[in-house]
């Protein structure tokens, strides 16, 4: 092998090793990979940041697409699967978790809506109940697949059957996304939007 080679395959390993670096994004200690693949379709990373309660961060939220989008309706309006996965930052009961979900659906749902919403609230509520503890580290992905529905994983594992209304789907967005979110520097961010 010459010279010219050698420092050619060099070249080569450096380049997909500083590619692979590239291909993740930190925030608060938790790598977030910029693609994943939800339905066998690869969707790329379109926002992420920190969830605070008032001083205190308490997860990572990453939003994930097939195409990026800039406003909460285009990415409603996106077709094909779509991902949020949450990174817990602390230790949480999963109870005060599945509480404030619930919370966030109230405020963010127009009020003849939230009737529909009940079983699926319900649904979510015990999902978070067997779950006892969320710990830092633990991972919850909240898949919209069509055809399948919303799949919850929490800890790796899905839970219970998918909820098939996007209509379910997209209220659990709004906690996030909606006019009363969460965290407003938390949308900014899933927007991509960068302070």
């Amino acid at each position: 092998m010459t010279l010219r080679n050698k420092c050619m395959g060099a070249l080569a390993g450096a380049l997909l090793s500083m590619s692979a670096l590239a291909a993740q994004v930190d925030i608060a200690g938790v790598k977030l990979e910029d693609a994943a693949d939800v339905g066998g379709a690869k969707l790329q990373l379109n926002g992420a940041g920190i969830r605070y309660k008032a001083v205190f961060k308490v997860y990572v939220a990453a939003l994930y697409v097939g195409k990026k989008v800039a406003t909460p309706e285009e990415f409603y309006a996106a077709t094909g699967p779509k991902r949020i996965s949450i990174t817990m930052l602390r230790d949480i009961d999963s109870n005060e978790l599945g509480k404030a979900f619930t919370k966030g659906f109230e405020e963010n749902s127009p009020k003849g809506e939230m009737a529909k919403l009940i079983p699926g609230l319900i649904r979510m509520g015990q999902i978070f109940a067997d779950q006892k503890k969320m710990a830092t580290g633990d991972v919850i992905l909240m898949d919209w697949i069509p055809g399948t529905g919303l799949v919850i994983s929490a800890k790796g594992k899905p839970q219970g059957e998918p909820f098939k209304e996007i209509e379910f789907f997209n209220a659990l967005l709004r906690i996030w996304l909606g006019p009363n979110p969460a965290d407003f520097k938390l949308k900014d961010a899933l927007m991509g939007k960068t302070s």
